[in-house]
């Protein structure tokens, strides 16, 4: 069964839409269970009904019913009780005394019943639990597809009315509130589509090719100099990243490759293309995954371009809601200046390049938005909420109005914090709570100065190493550290030593494990690899000649030991940089509390650093044995979870214990209802972005230590998420403070 599963799947991948893959399905069942008949309906939950979608018989038994209601019959049974169900004595047609022997498994995705596969022989028939098992494991690989095609509109789907009470649920990656037009964006070229074709004259196929790459080389550069002057400079290496593939010796060499072989240029594309995208699907690190888009993307703006299409001019809303099935960075590059105000993709995360630049552009945005029929939304009027990851398509007035409101509720409230900048962040009873900033490259110093920020809590040196088509060098590092740490000074700035593994690899240093997060990553990579750490802890020394301001932070620790060979090294460093006549002191050196053996050593690892800091991020991920990244259970990732929430007090309980400061610096510092309960732990510190500083230190300024304590020790007693996160908010509102939660200030 094994290869007939695999042969099934192979011609799905080759079908061109649904109802061809479904009767693909339906004749490999039937043949391969030898019965008279296969079936496979799909819910229509509008008609509250299964909709007969293929068949495939032998005529010995009558074509059956075109649709049944969800809860008649053997098909009812089988949705009802979410599990399969065999059944041997059905009549096949009234007044037709003939038995039939049924099996049927349920299509499911998510707990939700998608539809049946049913098989029915006319004779007599037990079917065994190795055939049940086959079809269990087809339901479930048909299951995506299903899903897919329902939610592009492709076929029926549920309705999402009133809007009063639903929306278009996605991912949140960039928070706050737009109201604007759909503007549908389609990929420009389709590689599926293109079939093989025999070619005599390679020179000809491969100058056409040659064209064509230069015309895309040319399309991203055009790209990447429009949005230069309005871009943050760690941004932009989006673009010289595609510039990158498209320089790609191996790629171009593949494609001449099959060229010469006698395959047309588009074919070869094609080949190629698709080639790579499967390499980059299959690996586990989810950066790379990501980066098998950009592939497909670079892929059809060749083809593109190969195709000598003219490229249509498109017109874009004054307040443009771009939308897609896979949206690419070039897409939301292509929106003229001022136009764009929300992005809303059916796939990618919030590590996708169109995120990224999202983040950067500070629009809100949504990500595998669920239930998005693209089809169905041209230029029609939506809400987008990206606090929450909600889109409402066509709003009620009474949606509408409030929303407005809402917006400019938004609005009035970013110039009210304005206010607080140059105020000290510190709670009403006296408790001071520090406030810091985390920082990729320079050009967040000047976005952390509109907030007056007290400092950088932490600084991710990995973001300069993926930026590069290598390792930087010590020369580069070091002016790099420098514009950090003088932009700052005399304030501190905290350096995070190489981080990279997990959901951040290098380009140019690609590592393939089964389990990327348990894996080679953080400490672990650099005492590894010695020469690498030492040259940048050197660059960090050298850069902060004369300024004084540098705190140097080790990540992903699980052991003392990995502090001492550390620590022993960066002696080293010091020594030489001291020999070199820099005018340095040795730095605050502190370790990240990310994984829980690490929290449970702090009392020895606090005889060899100066200070903790909290990655709440990964530390929730390994508390909770989630992958925050992964759609399929990223709903069960809730840093509010009561074992974090007890995690984190035991770490701070015993770092106070040992006289030694702890702050927090991961995303957990950005959710306001956290912040509330961070502030009644008892953290020294909290380290977040630039645009979410002025809120957190409104809360801090509005809610007193003593009360946030009080409600800390009575929520530590709680057993459940969603009612510490209600406890909050209701505090939260009594304060004033509700528009920190949701949009609106009320």
């Amino acid at each position: 069964m094994l290869a007939v599963l695999r042969q099934i799947a192979q011609e799905i991948d080759l079908a061109g839409d649904l109802p061809s893959a479904l009767r693909i399905v339906a004749r490999c069942v039937r043949v391969a269970m030898q019965v008279h008949l296969c079936r496979i309906y799909l819910v229509d939950h509008k008609r509250q009904q299964y909709v007969l979608m293929a068949f495939d018989n032998n005529d010995s038994l009558p074509t059956p019913s075109q649709s049944v209601a969800l809860d008649e019959g053997l098909l009812g049974l089988v949705a009802e009780r979410v599990a399969p169900v065999a059944h041997l004595n059905l009549t096949a047609a009234e007044g037709d005394n003939k038995k039939l022997a049924f099996l049927g498994v349920p299509i499911v995705y998510h707990r939700q019943v998608l539809g049946v596969i049913a098989v029915e022989e006319a004779n007599h028939r037990i079917f065994s639990e190795d055939e049940e098992a086959f079809l269990v494991t087809l339901a479930a690989q048909l299951a995506g597809t299903v899903v897919h095609a329902r939610d592009m509109g492709f076929i029926f789907r549920a309705e999402v009315t009133p809007l009063e009470a639903t929306c278009l649920q996605g991912i949140p990656a960039v928070a706050g509130v737009v109201i604007g037009h759909a503007k549908v964006i389609y990929p420009p070229a389709d590689l599926d589509a293109i079939p093989d074709r025999h070619i005599t004259d390679v020179a000809a196929e491969t100058k056409r090719f040659n064209a064509a790459l230069d015309s895309a080389r040319l399309y991203i550069i055009q790209l990447q100099q429009r949005l230069e002057p309005t871009l943050p400079k760690e941004e932009q290496y989006l673009f010289s990243a595609y510039l990158q593939v498209l320089n790609s010796t191996e790629l171009k060499a593949d494609i001449c490759t099959e060229i010469a072989a006698g395959q047309w240029a588009e074919g070869a594309l094609r080949r190629v293309i698709k080639k790579h995208v499967l390499q980059f699907s299959g690996m586990t690190d989810h950066y790379l995954k990501e980066r098998a888009e950009d592939i497909l993307a670079l892929g059809q703006r060749v083809l593109y371009h190969l195709q000598e299409k003219t490229e249509e001019p498109i017109t874009y809303p004054q307040k443009t809601i771009l939308i897609g099935e896979k949206l690419t960075a070039a897409d939301l590059a292509n929106v003229p200046t001022g136009l764009l105000c929300g992005v809303v993709s059916y796939s990618g995360s919030g590590n996708s390049h169109v995120a990224i630049l999202a983040r950067a552009l500070n629009v809100p945005t949504i990500m595998s938005a669920a239930g998005l029929a693209v089809a169905e939304l041209e230029g029609k009027l939506m809400v987008l909420d990206g606090y929450h990851g909600c889109l409402y398509v066509e709003p009620s007035p009474k949606l509408l109005q409030k929303y407005t409101l809402w917006a400019e509720e938004e609005r009035q409230l970013d110039k009210k914090l304005q206010a607080l900048r140059h105020l000290p962040s510190e709670t009403s009873d006296g408790r001071q709570v520090t406030l810091l900033l985390n920082a990729s490259l320079e050009s967040d110093a000047a976005l952390a100065l509109t907030v007056a920020a007290s400092g950088v809590g932490l600084f991710r040196t990995e973001i300069s190493f993926m930026n590069k088509p290598q390792f930087p060098t010590e020369t580069e590092q070091r002016n790099l550290y420098n514009q950090i740490l003088r932009a700052f000074a005399p304030r501190p700035v905290t350096m995070r030593t190489l981080d990279i593994g997990g959901d951040k690899a290098l380009p140019y240093l690609p590592t393939r494990e089964d389990n990327p997060f348990l894996g080679w990553r953080g400490i672990r990579f650099t005492l590894d690899h010695p020469d690498i750490f030492l040259m940048q802890l050197r660059a960090m020394l050298s850069a902060s000649d004369g300024l004084h301001n540098l705190h140097i932070m080790l990540p992903m620790v699980t052991s003392v030991e990995e502090v001492d060979e550390a620590m022993q090294l960066l002696r080293r460093a010091y020594a030489e940089v001291n020999e070199q006549g820099f005018n340095i002191t040795m730095p605050k050196v502190g370790v990240m509390l990310e994984v829980p053996a690490a929290i449970y050593q702090i009392e020895a690892l606090a005889k060899r650093v100066d200070f903790f800091s909290v990655g709440s991020n990964d530390l929730a991920q390994y508390i909770l044995a989630v992958d925050r990244n992964n759609a399929r259970v990223c709903d069960r990732f809730d840093t509010l979870h009561p074992a974090v929430l007890r995690v984190l007090h035991d770490a701070v309980e015993k770092a106070h214990a040992c006289h030694k400061p702890i702050s927090l610096c991961g995303e957990m510092a950005s959710d306001a209802v956290a912040a509330v309960l961070l502030l009644g732990l008892g953290f020294d510190q909290l380290s977040m972005n630039a645009g979410i500083l002025l809120r957190i230190k409104w809360i801090i300024r509005t809610i007193p230590y003593e009360q946030a304590k009080e409600l800390v020790q009575h929520i530590l007693l709680f057993d459940d998420a969603a009612l510490i996160r209600r406890e909050v908010e209701k505090m939260l509102d009594d304060a004033g403070l509700g528009g920190l939660i949701r949009a609106g200030r009320k």
